[in-house]
Order: structure tokens, then sequence, then C-alpha cells
């Protein structure tokens, strides 16, 4: 039977919070090496159970990102993208002896891992996106290949943060009285309702563990003359997802071309074409006033280009709908998000 181990990890860059099961410390086979990447306002203990359901003759590790978890709480460099997160889990990966690994990422994770191959391809055996942020950024951009609406990126970033998630968040709130509080958050947006986690009060406090700030979450932002009036700063984890700062448009040129597969809820309601954490959507609702008919960013649309384009320069992808799903497959749907796993961890072992 597998078990869980906590453990913090020093690294070249800084120290990171890990959970992690199978065969403990020293070089592995990296065709049995998984490591999973996990999404905003969140932390590892979101992988638990999948942790625990892959078959023993795997080494899995999910990394708390800074800022998240137990994890040092470094301030981000937005202006990077999200290269502070991608170095730090290359530092993870020598400090633990992983020359290349299957790569897992969820969401913001999502975004990491795509960092990561883009920056260092022959380190990623397979790749396994859990409903990506798209390869264009988050907010901020029309069409499929992601073509900005405005210079400044308005729409995007720190500013586009509900303030009153961002208040009930930093008060480390659990309750459920509000339906911005991070427990609603989490049965409403991260889930479909009326599905409620199992472990539905571990997460909330995974959730609590995120650092508030302009340094973490949602980052800083400034003022625009641009509807709806908020363009991305340059520090914490919301404008490391802006379109000024995060784009990831030349994947399809890489040496290697390790197996990708998608994995999405089909009732996903943060990274969506009609996302409703994307301001120009709520603004075409009458939620965000003054719209000026900015289109909705085709969320959907831009990952799916963007792994065409891989898939045209030869690489291997697939996608995979679960429907009836939300943002969080992995807790939603854990069976079915296991089978994909495994399918695609053989496909990448096979490379």
């Amino acid at each position: 039977m597998r078990t869980l181990r906590t453990r913090r990890v020093a690294t070249a860059r800084l120290t990171q919070q890990i959970l992690e099961t199978g065969p403990g410390a020293g070089p592995q086979d990296p065709d049995e090496t998984v490591v999973f990447v996990h999404g905003n306002v969140s932390s590892s203990a979101f992988w638990q159970d999948t942790l625990l359901d892959l078959p023993e003759r795997y080494r899995a590790i999910a990394v708390d990102l800074r800022g998240f978890g137990g994890t040092d709480p470094l301030p981000v460099d937005a202006t990077r993208g999200l290269r502070d997160y991608a170095d730090d889990l290359a530092a993870l990966l020598d400090a633990l002896h992983v020359g290349s690994a299957h790569l897992v990422g969820w969401s913001l994770g999502g975004g990491v891992v795509l960092q990561q191959l883009r920056d260092r391809p022959s380190s990623v055996r397979s790749l396994t996106l859990v409903n990506p942020v798209s390869p264009y950024g988050f907010g901020g951009t029309r069409g499929e290949d992601g073509q900005l609406n405005s210079p400044d990126g308005a729409g995007s970033g720190g500013g586009a943060a509900n303030a009153d998630f961002v208040r009930l968040l930093r008060e480390g709130d659990r309750g459920d009285d509000s339906p911005l509080s991070p427990r609603q958050v989490l049965a409403t947006c991260y889930v479909k309702p009326p599905l409620r986690p199992a472990r539905e009060d571990e997460l909330v406090a995974a959730m609590l563990t995120t650092h508030v700030g302009d340094d973490h979450y949602p980052g800083d932002s400034t003022v625009c003359d641009t509807w709806p009036g908020v363009a991305p700063g340059d520090r914490g984890v919301l404008n490391c997802l802006a379109p000024t700062h995060f784009r990831l448009d030349d994947l399809h040129t890489l040496p290697v071309l390790p197996p990708v597969t998608w994995i999405r809820g089909e009732d996903d309601i943060i990274v969506s074409d009609t996302s409703l954490f994307d301001l120009a959507h709520l603004g075409a609702l009458g939620v965000v006033p003054g719209w000026d008919g900015t289109p909705a960013q085709p969320m959907l649309a831009q990952t799916r280009h963007a792994l065409g384009l891989y898939a045209r320069a030869g690489g291997r992808v697939r996608e995979v709908v679960v429907p009836g799903a939300g943002h969080a497959v992995h807790v939603e749907r854990p069976r079915e998000f296991g089978a994909a796993l495994l399918e695609t961890l053989s496909e990448g072992a096979r490379t």
C-alpha cells in the first residue's frame, strides 16, 4: 500500500515542500518518475489522492510552488512570465537527482510545465495538462492565436481578481456564508456542483496557504485608460499569467516533442471560451460595467491552436474531455483522470 511523505527540500533557488510516494531518494528510472504541479490558490494537497492511486512502480512527487503550501514565499517576478516557477521546478528536479520525468500540471501548473517544456525540452518524458491556462496567458487577448486586445494587456493581471475573494483569503475564512469565500469558490468553481469533495476541509486549508499580497496572490496592478481600467503590474501570480508577460507560441519549434495529453472538464468555468473569471466575458454579461465590446478570450480555442501546431510539427497530442466535470478533473473524476494519465505515462515511456 502506498504511503505519503511530506518533506522540505533545499535547492539552489529556495526550499520547497513536496508530497511524495513510491521509491525514495536517489536516481530513478525517468519512465517511472511523475511530477505534479498544482494550480493557483491551492497546493500539492490537491494531488494527494492521485499520488495514492498510482501503481506502486511510480515515484510520484507533488511540489508546492513558491508562495503556496510549505514552500518558501519568495517574491514572484511577473516580468519573467512563469519562469520563476519553472526555474524553481528545474532546481527541485536537480536536487532530487531527477534528470527527466513525466510532468503533470493543473491550471496555473499547466502553464508552469509548458514553460518547463519550452526551456528544457529534454527534461520532459511526457506532458499531461489538466485544464491548463492558455499558452497565450489569462485574459486580455482575442482570437485563437492570442492577439492582444490592448498593448498594455488591459483586462488581465492582478487587478482582475475579485477584491472580496482576496480579502476572505487573506483573513483565512473557512466558512461558506459568502459566495466568494474560499470554500464556496472550491465548491462552485473548482468542481462542478452539486459535488462536494470528500476532503473539502483539507482542500480549503490548502487554499488558505496562499500568500496574499503584491508579491504573491493576486499581485499588483496598474490603472489604464482602456476598458476595464486595469492592466498588469510586474509582481505576483496573476501578472505572471498576463499576456504581456507570458506567451508560448513557439512550442512546435522545439527540438524534442514529447507526447502531450490535454485533459479538461467539459463544464469548467475558469478555463473556458466563456470564462466567468475573464473580465471581458463578465462585461458582456453586464457584471463588469462599461463593457466596450471587447470579446471574451477563447481559452480553449487558443490551447487547441497551439497544440495543433505542435501536432503538425510531429508531436503526439491527445485531447480528453470529461463530461460533467469542472476545473479540478483529478479531484472530481479520479478514475477517468487516472486512466488518461496512465495511458500518457505509457506513451511517454515509449518515446
